[in-house]
């Protein structure tokens, strides 16, 4: 087997040391294949040879192969060594790795047809699981994914782009699937996986920026999208109507939403907005709606928004219908993070209860991070009545005392009939006074069923509606 080169004088030596009996070699193949398991890689394996002629050609037998460190222009022919099913391989991994000082030649990381028909050789082997890996420099290849009718699980990390699997094809018993760094027609390859219930995409990149997944079957969806280089995803659209699980973590500058799944049980949805949404003096670059991990916590929507005196844009129904976009699952619980760099905020928080799914929440938790620049006079909290009807907690970080703030405390109060609870923990300038915790309960006294508590900001309690600290 051509993995390493070696001195046949020196392997002459070790093969039948005189006079020394070889135990292990008399031992039954069943057991020499179980010490052989043991080792790191097929090429490991192999290398027993020099030992003893009984281990010669023995790795070839193994049930999970994984070819690491193996040069690239050799592996073909290692699998020609691995016998045809059955027995069937359970694992097979072939991974090439980037290595300074065993760099893969330039004439192989541009062969197409040579990388393609590595895959055939590997295919011909029919293994229940498959890892395949490149490295970033064969990023430019071309590839055809021959047909894996045993495997349940193919991991793919290759750098390249796949081509659509030829008509009739398909993958019978695959369940799992990962495609991490390269492009693939998914519009053409999920019809041909009828039993896949999982599917990873990892910094892949997808037909104009358009992810699309359509698939009866599919139980788990992950999706991580942040690499530097990769295309920006411009549209998603999700049908997979058994769908449970579904993670999604991207970056872009614009994106259309369209997710059709109505049994999913735990969601993350990561979005990162490099211009950010606009509305007025705000920008929200952030927004992660999350299905929280301990039995019975609720769902919850986190919005990082940040004031920029800069940038002046009014546009409501816009507003709305771009936060509306990432509200792919429900949610009880909205988060919100804002920067205020001395600016009012209600206008914002105002317009978000506004939205009709945000204003079914039953809680919602308010941080506030004042870096002081500048204060900034504007403060326009519309009088318009927005009825909340399933609020029952409220939390509010960072409470500074300011008017605007009373302002947006009397504005819940009057708009959430239902709310059982308010926790008001004070900035530390806020905190260096009782001032604003005495106006606050002075406004909690035409609220008797809310119970009302006010924290220092090191945590201790100032006290509660009921005994307020005098």
């Amino acid at each position: 087997m051509p993995f390493r080169s070696g001195s046949r004088r020196r392997s002459a030596r070790l093969l039948d040391p005189p006079g020394v009996p070889d135990l292990i070699s008399a031992l039954p193949d069943e057991l020499l294949l179980l010490i052989l398991a043991l080792l790191p890689c097929a090429g490991a394996a192999a290398r027993t040879g020099v030992l003893s002629r009984r281990w010669r050609g023995l790795w070839a037998r193994l049930r999970q192969i994984v070819f690491s460190g193996v040069p690239y222009p050799s592996l073909e022919a290692a699998l020609g060594q691995v016998p045809l099913p059955p027995p069937a391989v359970s694992l097979l991994q072939i991974g090439v790795y980037s290595q300074p000082h065993a760099r893969v030649p330039s004439a192989y990381r541009r062969d197409s047809p040579r990388a393609s028909s590595l895959l055939r050789a590997a295919a011909r082997l029919e293994p229940e699981k498959l890892v395949f890996v490149l490295p970033p420099e064969f990023r430019r290849l071309v590839l055809f994914l021959p047909t894996f009718r045993r495997a349940t699980s193919i991991v793919l990390d290759v750098s390249s782009v796949i081509c659509p699997v030829p008509a009739g094809a398909e993958f019978p018993a695959l369940e799992t699937l990962s495609l991490s760094n390269c492009g693939a027609n998914l519009d053409a390859l999920l019809p041909c996986c009828p039993r896949l219930r999982t599917l990873r995409l990892i910094s892949s990149f997808f037909d104009e920026g358009s992810l699309r997944v359509n698939s009866p079957s599919l139980q788990e969806l992950v999706v991580h999208h942040n690499a530097s280089w990769a295309q920006d995803i411009v549209a998603v659209n999700i049908v997979a109507p058994a769908l449970k699980q579904f993670t999604m973590s991207f970056m872009t500058w614009w994106v259309d939403v369209s997710v059709l799944a109505p049994m999913v049980e735990k969601v993350s949805w990561d979005c990162h907005h490099r211009v950010g949404i606009h509305f007025c003096l705000w920008i929200i670059r952030d927004l992660l709606l999350q299905t929280a991990e301990g039995e019975g916590q609720l769902t919850s929507l986190h919005i990082h928004a940040c004031a920029d005196s800069s940038n002046i844009y009014r546009d409501p129904a816009k507003f709305t219908q771009e936060i509306e976009k990432h509200m792919v699952a429900a949610f009880s619980v909205l988060e919100l993070h804002l920067k205020t760099r001395g600016h009012a905020f209600g206008e914002l928080v105002f317009h978000l209860l506004g939205i009709n799914q945000i204003r079914r929440v039953r809680m919602l938790k308010i941080f506030i991070a004042a870096v002081k620049v500048k204060d900034f006079p504007f403060h326009c909290l519309s009088e318009s009545p927005i009825s909340l009807p399933a609020l029952e907690e409220v939390e509010f970080n960072g409470f500074e005392g300011q008017d605007h703030e009373f302002d947006l405390i009397k504005f819940i109060l009057r708009s959430a009939p239902v709310l059982k609870r308010m926790t008001v923990k004070l900035s530390e300038e806020a905190s260096a006074s009782n001032d604003g915790c005495s106006k606050i309960y002075n406004i909690f006294k035409a609220y008797s069923s809310v119970d009302c508590d006010v924290y220092h900001s090191s945590g201790l309690m100032y006290g509660s509606q009921n005994c307020p600290l005098t």
